[in-house]
């Protein structure tokens, strides 16, 4: 059975983010033939187009990363009813420049993440939006929507909550199958 390189990319930069608490259960629940591994975005300086003459190299070191995996999840919180400005900064990095899009074809999902009630619908289809035009095929069913996130995990960020577990782990198989199916 082959193994896929999964990158994940967390939309929240605070030190004990709830996303990136679940970007770490999902590590640890991941089937056999998935590796999952977090790539930091919060380095990233803002995309503008004169910074490819002079790349930076975190820019470089993200572009490689994305390049060399075989998927991506996506871990978001969401910010005024859209994605958070480092997510969707990672996204437009990671598309340039024109033409070298390191994206393309790599079979994505999406998790939202909230301690909210509405389970950050907003930023999962704000962001499904911008990877269609990266042409990132996302995986629509299970859908993702982790809302009041703060009752579900204990003092160390561990998961609590079963119910969530057991819906992880079937989100996780379900991505695993979209991943065998489109992974060049």
């Amino acid at each position: 059975m082959k193994t896929f390189k999964i990158a994940i990319l967390v939309g929240s930069l605070r030190k004990e983010s709830f996303n990136k608490k679940i970007a770490k259960a999902l590590i640890e629940l991941a089937p056999e033939n998935l590796s999952l591994e977090i790539i930091e975005i919060g380095n990233l300086a803002l995309y503008n187009e004169d910074l490819e003459q002079e790349l930076p190299i975190e820019w470089q070191q993200f572009r490689t990363a994305i390049k060399a995996v075989d998927g991506v999840l996506f871990v978001t919180p969401e910010y005024n009813r859209s994605v958070p400005a480092v997510l969707k900064n990672a996204v437009d990095v990671g598309s340039r420049p024109y033409g070298k899009n390191n994206w393309d074809g790599k079979p994505g999902a999406i998790i939202s993440v909230t301690p909210g009630l509405l389970g950050a619908f907003g930023a999962n289809h704000h962001l499904r939006q911008a990877l269609v035009f990266v042409n990132v095929p996302v995986m629509a069913q299970p859908e993702a929507y982790i809302s009041q996130v703060g009752n579900l995990l204990d003092e160390n960020g561990k998961l609590t909550s079963d119910s969530t577990r057991d819906f992880l782990v079937k989100f996780l198989n379900a991505y695993a199958v979209w991943v065998e199916r489109n992974a060049g």
